[in-house]
C-alpha cells in the first residue's frame, strides 16, 4: 500500500467527525472479572505499565482546546494489544474492530460525552461510570485502560452478535458485515430496542446506530491503511452488505371496524366480514388478506 496519511490530516478530520457523532448512549454493564488493571495480578500492571511507557502523543486542536491524543502509530499498538488480550479472534473479531470502535466513538479524540440517559461519559472509550466500575477501570481517560475495556465490551458485543445470527443462511463475508452491524447495534440501542434484531432486519434503526456502524467500519479501513500493508489481512466486507434500515414512521393506528357490503370494492372478490379501517387509510380484512379500500382521495393496497 501507499505511504501512510498525515496524522495532522487525520486528526482534523477525527475532530471534525467527533463533533458530528451524537453523544453516545449507555455502555451495557456487564461484570468482567479481571478484566482490566484495577482488579489484575502485578504481571497485569507491569504490562499496562510497559504499553503506556511505548506510546508516543500529539496535540490536536479541538475547538479552542489543545487536546494530547496517541499518535498513529500509538493507536495501532493499543488496538492490537487490546484485541489480543480479550480474545477477539474466538469470536471472529479483531484489532480493526477495537480501533474502528474508538474511533465511532470519539475518533481517538478523548473527550466527555452527554448521554441521552443525561450520564457523562468519559475518555476515548466514552466509558459511563457505572460501566467503567463493572470493568474495573481506574481511570476512564487513561487510553490504555479506555481501549482494553472496549474490546472487553467488544467481545460480549460480538458474542450476543454471532448469537443472534446463527439460525442465518450467510456465506463468509456476510456473516462478516452482520456480524460487525450486530456489534454497533448492541452499543447503541437499548436491551429493549436491540432485541428486535433478528440478525437480518431491525424494525426502525436509528439514523445513530446506522452512523455507528459506518464509522466503525470506516475507522477499521483506516486502521488498515494507518498499518501501510505492514500486516497480511483479509479483507474487509464492502459496506453494502450491511443492511441498512431507515427509521420509519410511527406505525399506523386502528381507528374501528366496519362491516363490508362485498358489493364490488373488495378487490380479491372473498365474501363480506368485518374488517379494521387504519389511520393511514388502509383496510385490512379482520381475518387476514388484501383489500382494496377507496374513498374520495386515495386507494391503498395492505397485506393483512
Amino acid at each position: 500500500m501507499g505511504s501512510k496519511p498525515s496524522f495532522v490530516h487525520l486528526a482534523a478530520q477525527s475532530a471534525l467527525a467527533a463533533a458530528c457523532i451524537a453523544a453516545s448512549v449507555a455502555w451495557p454493564v456487564a461484570a468482567h472479572a479481571g478484566a482490566t488493571e484495577a482488579s489484575a495480578p502485578s504481571a497485569a500492571r507491569a504490562y499496562y505499565e510497559r504499553l503506556r511507557s511505548q506510546l508516543r502523543w500529539v496535540t490536536v486542536r479541538v475547538g479552542s482546546r489543545d487536546v494530547r491524543t496517541p499518535d498513529a502509530d500509538s493507536r495501532l499498538l493499543l488496538a492490537r494489544a487490546a484485541a489480543d488480550r480479550a480474545g477477539l479472534a474466538q469470536v471472529g473479531l479483531d484489532w480493526r474492530d477495537v480501533y474502528g470502535v474508538i474511533s465511532a466513538e470519539t475518533s481517538w479524540v478523548p473527550r466527555d460525552g452527554l448521554g441521552r440517559n443525561g450520564v457523562t461519559s468519559q475518555g476515548l472509550a466514552q466509558l459511563e461510570p457505572a460501566t467503567a466500575r463493572a470493568l474495573g477501570v481506574r481511570n476512564a481517560n487513561d487510553p490504555v485502560e479506555a481501549v482494553h475495556a472496549a474490546a472487553t465490551l467488544l467481545r460480549e458485543a460480538g458474542q450476543w452478535s454471532a448469537r443472534r445470527i446463527a439460525g442465518l443462511r450467510l456465506d463468509g463475508a456476510q456473516r462478516a458485515a452482520r456480524l460487525r452491524e450486530g456489534i454497533s447495534i448492541y452499543y447503541n440501542l437499548s436491551s429493549a430496542a436491540r432485541e428486535r434484531w433478528n440478525g437480518a432486519s431491525h424494525p426502525a434503526l436509528p439514523v445513530e446506530t446506522q452512523r455507528h456502524i459506518e464509522n466503525v467500519r470506516e475507522g477499521a479501513r483506516q486502521a488498515e491503511r494507518l498499518a501501510g500493508g505492514k500486516l497480511d489481512l483479509p479483507p474487509l466486507p464492502r459496506a453494502a452488505a450491511v443492511q441498512r434500515v431507515a427509521a420509519v414512521k410511527e406505525p399506523p393506528r386502528a381507528l374501528g371496524t366496519i362491516e363490508w357490503s362485498g358489493a364490488g370494492s373488495d378487490a380479491d372478490g372473498r365474501r363480506a366480514g368485518r374488517h379494521v379501517v387504519w389511520s393511514n387509510g388502509t383496510v385490512t380484512r379482520e381475518s387476514g388478506g388484501r383489500v382494496r379500500w377507496t374513498s374520495g382521495t386515495a386507494a391503498a393496497d395492505r397485506n393483512g
